[in-house]
């Protein structure tokens, strides 16, 4: 019987998916797993048992299981000393304090109406899909059904919720906000009127909403009905709708178009003068009001400007009109003048934002710009504010500073989902990636601004989020995870599944969450919680091409997760012990070894537990480096007196900790050993601060007979043996716990007989 070494050093590649069982022929195998389960994966490549977690606040919400997501927490940083976890929930929003100086969580703010005293419009049907950004003390709230909200910290303990508003110019005349032809390019509008109110709109087809039954001869829920128009700039308030065809509005201010510089041409000897002016929509005959305009070729401004009539029509930008004098000159300018006019033109648009065409989908800061993305009727829309002024859209004459206003068009309609500052702006869309790309020499300006496609597969609704250089997203389809790296190689930015070999892990995930700088350690780590409710949990680093998937499970489900720091948060779901489930906010803790724990104090080994299991709850406990078993609720009480009487203990839930390797395989002379008989007949476990570990169901014997049973335990670090018995075609060494203790294991030596 022959007998060999097979050292598994580490678990670099994590828990890889089961059609990974029979390649043995790839580097991953002799450093990959079947199974990791509730363990971080370290630099290094050796596993650490994942810490408990502690409750912090039991949420109200009734918990309905047929929803994806009914509580989503996010992170809110202000400063180094100001930190918050912010819960979304249907028509609710609550604001917890981080306490700087003890780390202490406590509810400061819960919001129910915004600034108005109206109903937050955040429901749980669409809590994963809302999309954030923050700058100081406000973040903004997107989704396509609602107008853009601000979060805003009015002081260290307040909050409060209103409506984004758009910049105005200061006698309120002008909104600065993004406008778009929703019409056809040759439907016109046609104002009674050049000022005033209840001016009659008449467009040359049906246009305008007509939602709802005529009453009183007009359309009272039509979703025109507060929106804006602009007629060659000018903007007219829609106070009501007769028909398809028929409004009825306010103008804001006067009807003027602003003519470009030197619209005027003159001819010697006559008072024509000829006036280009962008479709006009002019006809002979009609009165137009003349304003602003400078003497051109001899004649005077006074006999320019004035009320005039359409002479001639030369074409669709072009018009003569009679001067009050002769020109002495063939000449061209006039100044920038203004015409007052209310003929049909197609030059006219409507807000872009409304609840009829739909709100941003998604947003960003980036390149001190304020970014918005996809309405439900401009999904490929992207609209960047002034530079440093992050409510003022207006695109002016794009200048470098003004506002952008573009599309994500390739061919395709794409409705952007994501927009994301990193090198470049990353945009991510349902069908492809795209970026806007950066400039050494300049920012990002209205005359230089390009969208570039890059990759086709689609982001889903999971905010994708930086790790190691990259950006990761999940695919569309939910069931792969990419990064987004720009390849200098390539000289273009590259997606990869970077699930692949992990792909059983990735459940149609909702959020996702990455926890920079580690718990303690170096590792970075990202979490996506899945719709089943357990986290799949990657880390990678670049420059050692190392990276490799892990699970945490809980007794219970895992709802949401948001990371603040170091720090990780998470809202899990769990039955309290009388079948009621509950949502409980909830941190790992390096210094807890059970899930909803908590540390009680109590009196001779009797522990008042009721404001946090319900009777007949069956609870674990543990007492420093012991574990004392479980233990049912009765009267509130949880009573371990007949095991230790001590006065202090954490009592919680205990989760499954397990890892298997993939089976046990090795190059001999004759090649592999797959599908031979063979036996693990040693294991070596490298352990580091271990109290409880099995191997194939073989424990750990931490104390010897002859030990001095009254001294606490000591927690192993060395190298320790296990010996098996038992053939079989696909050997596996499998690590558990019986006991919910610290475990860390740096890496493990099979000894193989065959």
């Amino acid at each position: 019987m022959a007998r060999i070494r097979v050292p598994l050093s580490n678990f670099q590649f994590g828990e890889v998916s089961p059609s990974m069982l029979s390649r043995t022929d790839t580097k991953i195998y002799p450093n990959a797993a079947k199974k990791v389960k509730n363990f971080f994966l370290r630099n290094e490549g050796g596993l650490l048992k994942r810490f408990g977690t502690r409750k912090i606040y039991e949420f109200d919400t009734t918990v309905n299981t047929s929803k994806r997501q009914q509580i989503r927490i996010i992170p809110f940083i202000f400063s180094d000393d100001e930190r918050y976890i912010i819960a979304l929930e249907n028509l609710k929003i609550r604001c917890f304090k981080i306490d700087p100086s003890t780390g202490a969580i406590s509810l400061v703010e819960t919001i129910t109406q915004d600034t108005t005293s109206a109903a937050l419009p955040i429901t749980d049907s669409i809590l994963d899909e809302i999309t954030y950004a923050q700058s100081g003390d406000v973040m903004f709230l997107c989704h396509q059904t609602f107008m853009i909200r601000k979060l805003t910290r009015t002081s260290l303990n307040d909050f409060e919720v209103s409506t984004y508003a758009f910049a105005t110019d200061t006698d309120q005349h002008n909104i600065f906000q993004p406008y778009y032809s929703f019409h056809g390019l040759d439907v016109t509008l046609d104002p009674s009127k050049t000022s005033g109110t209840g001016a009659t709109l008449t467009t040359s087809v049906n246009y305008w909403d007509t939602t709802g039954s005529q009453t009183g001869g007009n359309y009272l829920s039509s979703k025109h009905i507060g929106l804006t128009i602009r007629y060659h700039g000018q903007e007219i308030e829609i106070k009501s709708v007769q028909s398809a065809t028929q409004a009825t509005g306010d103008i804001i201010d006067k009807l003027e178009v602003h003519l470009d510089t030197d619209a005027i041409e003159t001819t010697d000897g006559t008072a024509d003068i000829q006036i280009t002016m962008a479709l006009h929509g002019l006809s002979t005959s009609d009165s137009i009001t003349i304003s602003d305009a400078g003497g051109v070729g001899g004649i005077t401004a006074s006999n320019i400007n004035g009320t005039r009539a359409v002479q001639e029509i030369v074409n669709e930008n072009v018009f003569i009109v009679t001067a009050g004098a002769n020109a002495n000159a063939n000449a061209v300018g006039g100044g920038s003048p203004k015409i007052e006019t209310h003929a049909p033109t197609t030059q006219w648009e409507e807000q872009s934002y409304s609840s009829l065409r739909g709100f941003p989908a998604a947003v960003t800061f980036h390149e001190n710009r304020l970014w918005f993305g996809g309405t439900l009727s401009q999904p490929d829309g992207i609209w960047a504010s002034r530079s440093g002024l992050y409510f003022n859209f207006d695109v002016g004459d794009a200048n470098d500073d003004d506002a952008l206003d573009l599309t994500a068009s390739i061919g395709e309609i794409n409705t952007v989902r994501h927009i994301v500052s990193n090198r470049d702006l990353q945009i991510f869309t349902n069908t492809s990636e795209l970026y806007i790309p950066a400039f050494t020499d300049k920012p990002i300006t209205p005359t230089n601004a390009q969208i570039r496609r890059q990759t086709p597969y689609g982001a889903s609704f999971v905010r994708p989020q930086s790790l190691d250089g990259a950006t990761v997203y999940v695919q569309k389809n939910g069931s792969v995870v990419r990064e987004y790296i720009f390849s200098d190689a390539e000289a273009a930015y590259v997606s990869t599944s970077i699930s692949q070999i992990s792909a059983h892990l990735i459940n149609d995930p909702v959020q996702m969450s990455i926890l920079r700088g580690a718990i303690n350690r170096p590792e970075s780590y990202a979490f996506f919680l899945n719709q089943d409710g357990t986290l799949a949990i990657f880390t990678s680093n670049r420059g050692e091409q190392r990276a490799g998937w892990a699970q945490f499970t809980t007794n219970g489900k895992f709802h949401s997760i948001c990371t603040v720091d170091e720090r990780v948060f998470l809202v899990g779901q769990y039955d309290k012990g009388d079948g009621t489930n509950k949502f409980i906010l909830t941190e790992f803790d390096s210094s807890l070894e059970l899930d909803f724990s908590e540390d009680f104090t109590g009196s001779a080994g009797v522990f008042d537990v009721s404001t946090h299991f319900a009777n007949g709850a069956v609870v674990d406990v543990v007492n420093g480096d012991d574990y004392l078993g479980q233990f049912t609720v009765a009267s509130g009480n949880v009573d371990v007196s007949a095991v230790q009487q001590i006065t202090a203990a954490e009592i919680g839930l205990k989760f499954d900790v397990e890892a298997e390797t993939l089976p046990i395989d090795a190059q001999i002379q004759g090649g592999p050993l797959t599908g031979n008989p063979r036996r693990v007949n040693r294991v070596i476990l490298d352990l580091v601060s271990t109290l409880s570990v099995s191997v194939n169901d073989k424990p750990l014997v931490i104390r010897q007979v002859t030990d001095d049973l009254s001294a606490g335990r000591t927690a192993v670090t060395e190298k320790k043996e296990f010996r098996l018995l038992g053939y079989s075609k696909d050997p596996t060494v499998r690590i558990t716990q019986s006991a919910p203790l610290s475990l860390q294991i740096n890496g493990l030596i099979v000894e193989v007989s065959f």
